[in-house]
């Protein structure tokens, strides 16, 4: 029987086949390494090729906030760090672009670098709002019966913070953009304002600052009487552990961040736990020391904190309110040399308030609004703002604290305010008043009155029709930046109390994080204690030396401290006086 040829393989039959199987073998094999090596090479420059630099990464990719690349504890600053992890994290290191050049990806780098889109009008200037749950401030605004142990808080935090409007039956206001509002009620109004801020954004990796908008003045209000120190401090204490907790807080640490109180800083430095001692301690939590707080007086020996203007009853929604406004105060006729409106502080023996009151009241040229207890034409708006429009000088001496509500009320009256400590404005409102306070104010010293050395009435009189005229101008011109528009609404033109706040807040951030870029401090050997000298530097002034206002905060700190926590506390006895 004949056996069937065994069938070959495909190879097999090309290793068993003729020449020309074997040649085509061999190219098949020559083609497949070709297309090999033409996949790597297409794959090495077309792939990788497009891939941006290191720089452009930092520039384009989103920032992952989730984990935070800056090492807090190595970033400089003013005041004292706080500890945001419990584990350090790891430091930041620096990783080389194409051209060798070493490059430190900072999580804010993509938020300086927004400064740099000329197209983009919010470049450099995005404010990111935290998201706090409504127990840190709209829940308080329920309960606005027990904001304050005197007054019933719920009419002045109507209509967006502003109070109920004034009608203007004696012709003192304008028909429109006047409001009662209460001196302390700066919490929900620059709240309200943020909302309408042209420049917010949902993501914080642009956010040139931070803002967090808890009612800080309106918490320690309802506490401050007959509570003890847990209670006063139970929402501070949750809002720093709630903020850092977020991943935006990584980013700086907190520095980046900023709130509003509408009250003293003294409200918020107890110095001790006594239960006997004064407000809270928001100020000197570690975390909070990190972040810029806004108070209508700050502290002349802290470096975190940053006065603002007090409210006034004037709250236009619209530029034309305030130029015809401004116009009605050039014109004024001024039959008063000079005015003052307050009470005596008895309880006070460095008070030189009786000494000013007799001065005024043996002066012709004077006109007084004294101020105490029960009914005042001191609670009255159209009163009051009456004799600050009929003054050419409007008296502001020290009250229970260095501040008074009543010196920006007599300024939006075109009155030329004259100070008698230096903080009483020129150390407080840096952001919003010139450093040259000789252009809009005088200033005699509280000695020269103590002592009985100094006429009020003759110093006033030695200054020329013309320089007051000038003098005017200035104050008069200063209204915008002193007042807060209507929260519903936003000036075109000018810019308010809000708007320079905010800005200068951007400011402090942006100059922070160019100096972290540069590994540099904005101040050669700063000392907090000598805050108030840094906030009257010139730019690019980096140290102070002595100054001609240091014998007014030259005494022992801890002493002043103590004063001025019991002033505070006198202040809220005596709020029922004056506004």
């Amino acid at each position: 029987m004949r056996r069937r040829p065994v069938t070959l393989g495909p190879l097999e039959a090309m290793e068993k086949g003729s020449p020309k199987n074997q040649q085509t073998r061999l190219c098949f094999l020559a083609s497949l390494s070709a297309f090999f090596w033409i996949l790597l090479l297409y794959f090495h420059f077309v792939v990788l090729g497009s891939s941006p630099t290191v720089e452009e990464s930092i520039t384009l990719q989103p920032v992952k906030l989730e984990s935070p690349l800056v090492n807090v504890e190595s970033v400089p600053s003013l005041v004292t760090d706080a500890r945001v992890e419990k584990e350090k994290p790891a430091p930041v290191k620096p990783v080389q672009d194409t051209a060798g050049k070493k490059v430190v990806p900072y999580p804010f780098m993509r938020a300086l670098r927004t400064v740099e889109n000329k197209s983009d009008p919010c470049g450099g200037r995005y404010i990111y709002v935290q998201k706090l749950p409504p127990r840190f401030n709209e829940d308080m605004l329920k309960e606005c019966r027990s904001l304050s142990l005197w007054t019933n808080m719920c009419k002045f935090t109507s209509n967006k913070g502003l109070g109920p409007p004034l009608e203007n039956v004696e012709g003192v206001f304008e028909n429109t953009g006047w409001y009662a509002t209460n001196q302390f009620a700066v919490d929900v109004i620059f709240s309200n304002r943020m909302k309408q801020y042209e420049c917010l954004t949902n993501d914080s990796s642009i956010a040139a600052a931070i803002f967090v908008p808890f009612y800080a003045g309106f918490d320690i209000a309802r506490y401050l009487w007959g509570y003890n120190i847990s209670t006063r401090d139970a929402a501070s204490l949750d809002l720093v552990d709630w903020l850092m907790k977020r991943p935006e807080w990584g980013i700086m640490g907190g520095k980046d961040h900023f709130l509003v109180a509408g009250r003293i800083t003294w409200d918020f430095r107890r110095l001790s736990d006594e239960e006997s001692d004064w407000g809270n301690k928001l100020l000197f939590l570690p975390a909070a020391r990190n972040m810029s707080m806004l108070v209508v007086e700050s502290s002349p020996w802290n470096a975190n904190d940053f006065g603002i203007p007090y409210p006034t009853y004037f709250h236009p929604a619209k530029d034309e309110e305030v130029f015809i406004w401004q116009d009605r105060m050039r014109k004024l006729e001024r039959k008063w040399l000079f005015s003052f409106a307050g009470a005596p502080r008895p309880g006070n023996q460095k008070s030189i308030r009786r000494q000013i009151i007799d001065q005024c009241r043996n002066s012709k040229v004077c006109k007084l609004l004294e101020c105490d207890f029960g009914e005042s034409k001191c609670h009255s708006p159209s009163s009051i703002m009456q004799m600050f429009q009929s003054s050419l000088f409007c008296l502001q001496p020290q009250g229970d604290s260095y501040t008074r509500r009543s010196a920006f009320d007599s300024m939006l009256a075109g009155c030329i305010p004259v100070f008698f400590h230096p903080g009483s404005a020129y150390t407080q409102y840096t952001w919003h008043l010139p450093k040259n306070f000789t252009t809009y104010s005088v200033f005699i010293p509280e000695d020269d009155i103590r002592k009985r050395n100094v006429s009020i009435e003759e110093r006033l009189s030695q200054i020329s029709p013309e320089q007051v005229k000038i003098m005017r101008e200035t104050v008069i011109n200063l209204i915008p930046r002193l007042i807060y528009a209507d929260p519903r609404s936003k000036l075109e033109t000018l810019r308010d109390a809000f708007d320079v706040a905010v800005q200068a807040v951007i400011d402090k951030v942006t100059r922070l994080r160019r100096n972290i870029i540069q590994g540099r401090t904005e101040y050669d050997n700063f000392v907090e204690e000598n805050s108030w000298k840094y906030d009257l530097l010139d730019e690019g002034q980096r140290e102070v030396g002595a100054h001609e206002w240091d014998p007014f905060f030259s005494k022992p700190k801890d002493e002043q401290r103590d004063q001025s926590a019991e002033a505070a506390k006198n202040s809220w006895k005596n709020e029922q006086r004056e506004q």
